[in-house]
């Protein structure tokens, strides 16, 4: 087994390692989540914390870890009476991203079960992390039915198995330490709220401090166990002052006057439930504990606030993670003196009730509250510059061609759900009907290598002809590799929603293009909670370029549609063979995900010879590879030229209005979109 780098050799770092060691003091805490970029020692840490972690004592041969002091009564290799304990090291279990249901909860022996009629269970990972620590690396890129799973685990501090009428349960607490880099998408809420704390992390930009990472790191893949050995007097001396907290733990004393700063910190900060404040607890007490205190302080609740909170606060998902820190210090003032009733003023004033900071949730206001005039008739000129008032002043800076400064998006708001007609077999998300390995039961089918959903009924039929054939006696059926039946499962997939945005003069007044954002913002919240991957493609000008390769971070295609440009000419037919490229490679690289395209324009197109015919052409190739697609219609005005609509047509997809869009009017229109693939 390979030395593992030591803990006290990271260099900084400081929020990751006290998350780490406060979970290491006070397991009930509920574990961290690591958010940051590549390469900043977020695995290295991890992995590091289970040598400071104190030996658990025991039962021996027991697969689940039961303690010999209070066994759990319902483990399947009990009951264990009278057991004398032996130590071991605390564990430390990784679960890959890609890992099936079996490898996590355990897997039951059909084959023994129906022969001989016994529990063969062979335990899983949850297994094996309790009383460790279960580490996840990209728990973001975690499938959602793992998720479901370690959520209930989680909550309830156990695993039940329940399949083909066989029911199998046993312990499963654990110290749940995910790793994630935020670029590659967020964690479900559900999930982010089971994670005690929170930590970002990001590479140093002190030059010193980056030498002395690169010194240690070459020291240490040269000799990791001469390395290990020259900081062993610090790890020693590391183990003790956790065991000693862990001792002091039970002597601190959590006042009247803290709680109700912790009660008052999560109320201002409008975190949902009763968790957070629970969590602020226990991480302050075990600061206080860390810190050799028997009684807690304001700085370890504020301590405790920065590492429980920031993921725990209502925020749009595209909202950066964080508090305001002065907002923090001006509640701690208020919730620390006589209770806050004895102040004369009793408005806040500054504050404003808590929505002005970074603390609040929702979407954070837009800065362009004077442009309220209702949009022109018209919905802006044809392929020139928009002729609002507020761009006048900035014409002199204006790049050449009629280019317009970025403008804000409108309030995003809830859509209705498109899918792609058909059923798919991609990777497992919530948008798409598909076979996959989780879902209703519609079926049965033999197996197609290992057999990983049984279908009992249909399994029993098939043996059920042969049994005297076979010579059966006993209660137990005789059944062979060819009487085995694959469960077939209907479930819904995750898609690739491929926006083509319409960024030219003609969609560029302020007002219609701000309408514009908030619509595709809307859609890319949608994405975010069904687990699709995304690209943008935009045009304008006299080409089309990728602002945003297929990604499953909807965060960056939210931050590159809110700087998009506007102006120049409408090169529709380049927006639309663009996208026919991006998504021909993508289905060289993922051919299982099928495509939705999303294009949203006015229908208008200029420059070069027969746009418009070109346009309809590019509209054809989509619909002769059976991509389902719909248009978002952004034309105003009265007088409307439907270019839009043939559009749609020639793709084979449904035309959307923006005015129906914006009314969240979507879903009758394009719940299942119309496409090729319908057809076929």
């Amino acid at each position: 087994m390979s030395t593992p780098y030591p803990f006290t050799a990271i260099v900084g770092q400081d929020d990751l390692r006290l998350g780490l060691l406060l979970n290491a003091v006070s397991p009930a805490v509920g574990g961290v989540l690591v958010r940051g970029e590549k390469g900043t020692a977020k695995s290295t840490a991890v992995r590091a914390l289970a040598a400071l972690m104190p030996e658990v004592s025991v039962v021996p041969g027991c697969r689940f870890s039961c303690d010999p002091a209070s066994p759990d009564p319902a483990c399947p290799d009990g009951p264990h009476t009278d057991a004398a304990g032996v130590p071991r090291p605390a564990r430390t279990v990784e679960l890959p991203v890609g890992a099936s249901e079996d490898r996590l909860v355990g897997a039951l022996d059909i084959e023994r079960a129906l022969s001989e009629g016994v529990k063969a269970f062979e335990p899983g990972l949850l297994a094996d992390a309790h009383r460790g620590i279960l580490y996840v690396d990209e728990v973001n890129l975690l499938h959602d039915h793992l998720v479901d799973l370690l959520l209930d685990a989680a909550a309830m501090g156990a695993s039940y198995v329940e399949r083909e009428g066989v029911s199998v349960r046993h312990a499963a607490r654990f110290l749940l330490v995910g790793t994630m880099n935020p670029e590659e998408g967020e964690l479900r809420p559900q999930l982010l709220d089971r994670f005690g704390l929170t930590v970002e992390v990001s590479a140093s930009r002190d030059t010193d401090e980056r030498v002395e990472v690169v010194r240690r790191r070459l020291a240490y893949d040269d000799d990791p166990e001469g390395f290990a050995a020259r900081w062993a007097e610090e790890e020693g001396a590391l183990r003790e002052r956790i065991a000693a907290a862990r001792a002091l733990l039970p002597r601190v004393v959590l006042g009247d006057g803290v709680l109700r700063q912790i009660a008052a910190t999560c109320a201002a900060f409008e975190v949902d439930g009763m968790r957070a404040d629970i969590v602020m607890a226990r991480t302050a007490t075990a600061l206080a504990a860390w810190a050799g205190r028997e009684e807690v302080t304001a700085d370890d609740v504020r301590q405790a606030a920065l590492l429980a909170l920031p993921h725990r606060r209502r925020r749009n998902p595209f909202d950066a993670p964080g508090l305001d820190e002065d907002k923090l210090d001006q509640t701690l003032d208020e919730a620390g003196g006589d209770r806050g009733q004895d102040d004369e003023d009793p408005d806040p004033g500054p504050d404003g009730g808590g929505d002005g900071g970074g603390g609040g949730g929702g979407v954070p206001p837009q800065a362009d509250g004077e442009d309220r005039t209702p949009p022109r008739a018209d919905g802006g000129a044809d392929d020139t510059p928009s002729q609002a008032p507020e761009g006048a002043p900035d014409a002199p800076g204006r790049p050449a061609g009629g280019e317009q400064r970025p403008v804000a998006a409108a309030e995003p708001f809830r859509t209705k759900m498109l899918s792609v007609p058909g059923l798919g077999e991609g990777a497992a998300g919530r948008r798409s009907r598909a076979r996959t390995e989780h879902g209703r039961t519609t079926g049965a089918r033999r197996p197609e290598g290992a057999l990983t959903k049984l279908h009992l009924a249909a399994t029993v039929r098939a043996a059920a002809p042969h049994q005297r054939a076979r010579g059966r006696v006993g209660r137990g059926l005789v059944v062979r590799r060819d009487d085995l039946r694959q469960a077939t499962r209907e479930g819904r997939e995750g898609n690739l929603v491929l926006f083509v945005v319409d960024a030219s003069g003609s969609m560029a007044a302020r007002q219609r293009m701000s309408a514009v954002k908030g619509a595709v913002l809307s859609l890319l919240l949608d994405a975010y909670q069904r687990r699709d991957k995304v690209g943008l493609v935009t045009f304008r000008g006299r080409e089309a370029e990728v602002a945003l390769p297929p990604t499953s971070s909807v965060d960056a295609a939210a931050a590159r549609l809110e700087s998009l440009p506007t102006g120049g000419r409408t090169p529709l037919a380049a927006g639309l063979l663009k996208a026919h490229d991006v998504l021909r490679v993508e289905r060289l690289r993922d051919p299982s995900r099928r495509p939705l395209l999303v294009v949203v324009t006015d229908g208008r197109a200029t420059g070069g010879p027969e746009p418009v015919a070109l346009a309809g052409r590019a509209g054809r190739l989509h619909r002769s590879e059976g991509t389902a697609s719909v248009v978002v219609d952004c034309e105003t005005g009265y007088v409307r030229l439907g270019l839009a609509g043939e559009l749609a047509r020639e793709l084979g997809g449904t035309a959307v209005t923006l005015d129906e869009l914006r009314a969240d009017a979507i879903a009758g229109l394009v719940k299942d979109v119309t496409a090729a693939g319908r057809a076929a």
